[in-house]
């Protein structure tokens, strides 16, 4: 899985991470667990939009990605 997880602590053993907008929430549970050892009991997510970003006359925009809460 690419991904560039990086994880907020929230408090009561929950975690944010941002991760890949192609991974799944399967994938995320399983990788979870996997690196860190816990078992994963729930899981929240949400795709967030990408920014626009200009430099000039030339327009684009940043990708997007998925936050998922565990």
């Amino acid at each position: 899985m690419e991904s560039n997880m990086q994880y907020l602590q929230k408090g009561n053993n929950q975690y944010t991470s941002n991760v890949e907008s192609g991974s799944t929430r399967t994938e995320i549970k399983h990788w979870v667990e996997l690196f860190f050892g816990v078992k994963v009991i729930a899981m929240n997510s949400h795709r967030l939009p990408g920014k626009g970003r200009r430099m000039g006359p030339i327009v684009g925009h940043t990708i997007h990605y998925i936050r998922h809460d565990h």
